[in-house]
């Protein structure tokens, strides 16, 4: 195996001329980072999460063990990504721990799933101004595939650019998100009913039975809301010293939001009863009517739709950046590795928004979410299992940053990574038995590429070998 820096110029070398722009500091990394966790989960999660626990210090306590779990799978994978700071993400590290196959196959779940994420978001985003000016609708894949090729033009004009906007959008989702939380300090509170604070006929009574089990379906829905805290590892080729950088902005982007989530579901509780936040739908539109009996519903449109924006965003730079570590490595045609001179994979970035173009027209995007939420699982155990690899079969590669609490804080997080995936194969397993399928397709596709890549690359075969 080569020395990972003479590798990666080697690739280069084959690929284009052209490499990745190195621009991308800290400030970046923790507005990625946020930009990516916040979803619109945190609009309607807190209810969800109060039916199941019933108790104020039972929902706070289920909110604490989701950031928890989440910042442990931040230590553990920043660790990988001062070890490999290439461009692909979770790809990277499976390929370096368990070889091409793996990091064949995480690249395509990794990437179809950004591809499916970016349609989803498109059309949820028409969705919302739909709310606003229902014209907007009456044309819904159109609009869509336009608010798709806004953010392509955008990010084709140039890294610089990009970056600009992702700070400004996670920025101002912030900024709404703190007028809601202090709003909800500056009310009166709310009148909690009498008695034992636990939502009566609800799932919460399952406390004074004795039984915690019924809370597992919440904390799992939690994960989801602080799903995206790895996004950095996705631009770790274009960071200004990564060793430094990407575990501040990982681990640093994933405290910004367990703090914030925590202020938002202490802040519902002072305005909204127990009972009435297990009982809504859309509690944070609940407590904005509250703050503001005009303007509430408008505001939690506006983050809505910023939310939705945010996530088109950064599926616009996670996913370009996984096809172009493939392309790169000579999986796929390499002109999906060739750069512009704003240092933006641009081939890539249009093969992106076609595919999800293409999605929302035949609306093959709603069936491969399902898939995926299953088969995401699987790149989260692969890479907190190459933490352990890594660990015993490289020890001597350079660690800047070393996971803290490791091996505990590691194997707790991919314990529980398999847990979740039994789980989510229990509740839906028809997306348990289309993923078993999927992963059947990659064999005959991987040997497929392999043969072909060796025919169009032998130079850049032998390197990756």
């Amino acid at each position: 195996m080569l020395p990972l820096a003479t590798m990666v110029v080697g690739i280069e070398a084959v690929t284009t001329s052209r490499p990745l722009r190195r621009i991308l500091g800290l400030g970046f990394g923790l507005a990625f980072a946020f930009g990516t966790m916040i979803g619109v989960g945190i609009l309607r999660l807190p209810g969800m999460v109060a039916e199941a626990a019933g108790t104020p210090t039972l929902i706070i306590a289920c909110w604490c063990i989701g950031g928890l779990y989440a910042l442990m799978g931040a230590v553990s994978v920043s660790e990988l990504a001062t070890m490999y700071p290439e461009a692909g993400g979770f790809r990277v590290y499976a390929r370096h721990a368990f070889g091409d196959r793996a990091g064949f196959v995480v690249g395509w779940i990794d990437w179809l799933a950004s591809v499916a994420t970016l349609a989803y978001a498109a059309v949820s985003a028409i969705e919302f101004v739909g709310t606003l000016w229902a014209p907007m609708t009456e044309h819904e894949s159109v609009a869509a595939i336009a608010v798709l090729g806004v953010f392509t033009v955008m990010h084709s004009a140039g890294l610089r650019l990009g970056s600009t906007v992702t700070s400004v959008i996670s920025a101002t989702i912030g900024i709404l998100l703190l007028v809601l939380i202090v709003g909800c300090f500056l009310v009166a509170p709310a009148t909690q009913p009498h008695g034992p604070s636990v939502v009566a006929g609800s799932p919460g009574s399952i406390v004074a039975g004795g039984s915690l089990l019924m809370l597992v379906p919440a904390i799992r829905a939690l994960l989801t809301a602080y799903d995206g805290w790895y996004a950095p590892i996705y631009t770790a080729e274009e960071c200004v010293d990564a060793a430094r950088t990407l575990p501040r902005a990982i681990i640093g982007g994933t405290l910004l939001v367990v703090v914030l989530y925590l202020a938002i579901n202490v802040a519902l509780l002072r305005v909204l009863p127990v009972s009435e936040l297990a009982a809504s739908k859309l509690p944070a539109a609940a407590a904005a009517q509250v703050v503001l009996p005009r303007g509430g519903s408008a505001l939690v449109t506006a983050v809505s739709i910023l939310i939705v924006l945010s996530l088109i965003n950064s599926n616009a730079i996670t996913g370009p950046r996984v096809l172009f570590s493939m392309a790169r490595e000579g999986w796929i045609s390499q002109k999906a590795a060739a750069v512009n001179v704003g240092g933006t994979p641009y081939v890539a970035l249009a093969t992106t928004t076609l595919t999800s173009a293409a999605m929302i027209l035949t609306g093959t995007f709603n069936q491969l979410i399902a898939l995926f939420a299953v088969l995401i699982l699987l790149y989260y155990i692969a890479a907190f299992l190459a933490v352990f690899v890594l660990r015993r079969r490289s020890p001597g590669v350079q660690r800047p940053y070393r996971a803290y609490g490791y091996p505990i804080s590691t194997f707790i997080v991919l314990v529980g990574s398999v847990g979740f995936l039994l789980a989510a194969v229990v509740e839906d397993w028809r997306s348990g038995v289309t993923a078993l399928v999927f992963l059947s397709l990659c064999i005959p596709a991987y040997a497929f590429a392999s043969r072909s890549r060796r025919a169009r690359s032998p130079e850049l075969a032998a390197n990756l070998s």
